[in-house]
C-alpha cells in the first residue's frame, strides 16, 4: 500500500511490476450543474484515504469514427466525474524526477487519459513521472457563448491548465520535479499544446513541449465559433434548456451540428477559440512574439497523416481524380486543381489520386503548421527539434502507410497493447523503432535534448523514425516549396481551419 498526501487529501495507489500507479485523482470540481461552461474550480478536499486504483470516467463523447484503429473497451462516461488524472511513478521518494504530462487527442471531441496506449509504466521504469489527464470535449468543452459565459469556448484548455497547476502543486509528493515538466500530446492534444504555448494562463507551468501531429494553427475565430454556438443553442431549445439538458442530449445536438457544418476534412466546429481573453490572439502569433521563448520544443508529423481520414470517406483510398480535386477545392478554395497538378507532377505519373490528395492535405493540415511553429519558436530559442515518422501500418493491406496516430504506441512503447498490432505492426523492426522514439522522448524529458541536430531554417534537420531512419535535411521540401509558391490560400491557414 502506497499513500501520498496531496493538497486536497490522501490517495492510495497500487504497485504494478515495480511502477506505482495512482488513478482517477480529481484535479477539479465536477464541471456540471452551475459549473457547466464555467472555468474549472479546485476539487473539494476529502478526509481519510481516497482509493486511487481505478481510472476515472471519460468525458462525454460519441463513438470513435476510426474503425481501423484498435477497438477499445468503452469505459464509464460522466460529465460530473470526468476531470481526473493518473500518475505513474517509479517511487515517491529520492531525487526529484522529470515529469511528462500527456494531453490526449481525439479531434477535441473524443479520447481520454486512460486509453491503454497511454500506459506510463515504460516511461516510469526509465526514471520519469508520467501524468495523463481528461479534459472537457466537444460542445461541453469548446462552445463559445460569449458574454453569457465568459471563457466557455475554451473550457477544455482551461481544464488542461488546471491539471498543470495540480502538477505544479502536487507532483513533488509523487517523486516528480515541478521545475522540469514536459507536456506532450498528439493531434488535438498537440494542437492544445500549441494553444498553451500562447496562453497567458499556462505561462510557466511547463518547460518543454513535444507536439505530435498538431501545432499552433488549429483554432476558431470568434465569428465562426459564435455561429456554431447559435446552432447548438437553437437545437437545444435555448440557452436555459441547454444548461439544463443532459449531456446525452447535448452530444446528440453536437453531432447534428457537426454534420451540418462539415465541409471536408480538417474543419472542426468544436476547438479552441481566439476569444481575446483566454486566447488573446492566434497562438502562432503569440509564439512569434515570444510568448513561449524559454520553452524547448520538439514537433513533427507522420508522412501520410491523412490516409486515416480518407479511408473513412466515400470511395476511400480508391477515390478518383475528379472527386479528389473536388475535395481539395473544398479545403483550399480556388486552388484545388492547381494543387492537385503541382503535387502530382512531383509524385510522378504513376501515383493514384488518393496519393495526391493525401500529400496535399497532410501538408496543409499537419506538416506546414508544424514547420511554421518550429520556425516561429526558433526565432527565440535554439532549442527546437523536428522529426518525421515513416513506419507503415499493415492495416488495409498497407494502404494506410504512415498514417495519423500510428506513432503513438511507438512513443509510449506499448506495441503489445491488446488488438494494436494489426494497426501498428509487430516484430523486431517495429520494436526497434519504438525503442528509438521512446528513448528520444525520455532523453528530452530528462536532459532537454532528444539526441539529434536542432532545427534551423537553413538546414531543416529532421530526425526520421522508420524507413530512411537518421537525420535528414528538409525531407518535406517538395511540399514546402509548392506551398510557398502557391496562391495565398495555400500558404497560411485561416482561423477557422485546423
Amino acid at each position: 500500500m502506497t499513500l501520498v498526501q496531496t493538497r486536497y487529501g490522501t490517495v492510495e495507489g497500487l504497485d504494478r511490476d515495480g511502477v506505482l500507479q495512482f488513478r482517477g485523482i480529481p484535479y477539479a470540481a465536477p464541471p456540471a450543474g452551475n459549473l457547466r461552461w464555467r472555468p474549472p474550480r479546485p476539487p473539494e478536499p476529502w478526509t481519510g484515504v481516497r482509493p486511487a486504483q481505478q481510472f476515472g470516467p471519460m468525458a462525454p463523447q460519441g463513438p470513435s469514427q476510426f474503425t481501423v484503429l484498435p477497438a477499445l473497451p468503452q469505459p464509464e462516461v460522466s460529465e460530473e466525474a470526468c476531470l481526473t488524472l493518473n500518475v505513474y511513478t517509479p517511487a515517491v521518494d529520492g531525487d526529484p524526477r522529470p515529469v511528462l504530462v500527456w494531453i490526449h487527442g481525439g479531434g477535441f471531441t473524443g479520447g481520454s487519459g486512460r486509453t491503454p496506449w497511454y500506459n506510463g509504466a515504460s516511461f516510469a521504469s526509465h526514471g520519469t513521472v508520467v501524468v495523463t489527464l481528461n479534459y472537457r470535449l466537444g460542445a461541453l468543452g469548446f462552445l463559445h457563448l460569449g458574454d453569457e459565459l465568459s471563457g466557455s469556448g475554451n473550457c477544455g484548455l482551461l481544464d488542461q491548465v488546471a491539471a498543470l497547476e495540480w502538477v505544479r502543486d502536487n507532483v513533488a509528493a509523487f517523486g516528480g520535479d515541478p521545475g522540469n515538466v514536459t507536456v506532450f500530446g498528439e493531434s488535438a492534444g498537440a494542437m492544445s499544446i500549441g494553444c498553451l504555448l500562447g496562453m497567458p494562463a499556462a505561462s510557466g507551468l511547463f518547460h518543454q513541449a513535444i507536439l505530435q501531429s498538431g501545432a499552433a494553427g488549429s483554432v476558431n475565430g470568434v465569428d465562426h465559433a459564435a455561429g456554431v454556438a447559435e446552432r447548438v443553442i437553437a437545437k437545444a431549445g435555448g440557452l436555459d434548456a441547454a444548461r439544463a439538458a443532459s449531456w446525452e442530449r447535448l452530444l446528440a445536438v453536437q453531432a447534428e451540428v457537426a454534420a451540418e457544418l462539415h465541409r471536408g476534412v480538417g474543419r472542426l466546429p468544436f476547438m479552441p477559440v481566439v476569444d481575446g481573453a483566454v486566447l488573446p490572439r492566434p497562438p502562432l502569433r503569440s509564439v512569434e512574439a515570444g510568448a513561449a521563448a524559454s520553452v524547448r520544443l520538439v514537433t513533427g508529423t507522420n508522412r501520410d497523416e491523412m490516409t486515416l481520414f480518407l479511408a473513412g470517406m466515400p470511395e476511400g483510398l480508391g477515390i478518383g481524380e475528379e472527386a479528389a480535386v473536388g475535395r481539395l477545392e473544398l479545403a483550399n478554395p480556388g486552388a484545388g486543381r492547381s494543387l492537385y497538378d503541382a503535387y502530382r507532377a512531383e509524385l510522378g505519373a504513376g501515383c493514384r489520386p488518393a496519393d495526391v490528395w493525401v500529400a496535399v492535405e497532410s501538408d496543409r493540415v499537419f506538416h506546414a503548421p508544424a514547420v511554421r511553429l518550429a520556425e516561429a519558436q526558433a526565432g527565440h530559442t535554439p532549442d527546437v527539434w523536428m522529426y518525421l515518422f515513416t513506419w507503415e501500418s499493415p492495416a488495409l493491406d498497407g494502404g494506410l502507410g504512415s498514417c495519423h496516430a500510428l506513432e503513438i504506441a511507438f512513443v509510449w512503447n506499448t506495441l503489445g497493447t491488446a488488438g494494436s498490432q494489426a494497426f501498428t505492426g509487430a516484430g523486431p523492426q517495429a520494436q526497434a523503432v519504438a525503442d528509438e522514439m521512446h528513448d528520444a522522448w525520455t532523453a528530452f524529458a530528462s536532459r532537454g535534448d532528444p539526441g539529434w541536430d536542432r532545427y534551423r531554417e537553413e538546414g531543416r534537420a529532421t530526425r526520421v523514425f522508420g524507413p530512411g531512419a537518421g537525420v535528414v535535411s528538409d525531407p518535406m521540401g517538395v511540399a514546402r516549396r509548392i506551398r510557398e509558391a502557391g496562391p495565398p490560400a495555400t500558404r497560411e491557414p485561416t482561423l477557422d481551419r485546423s
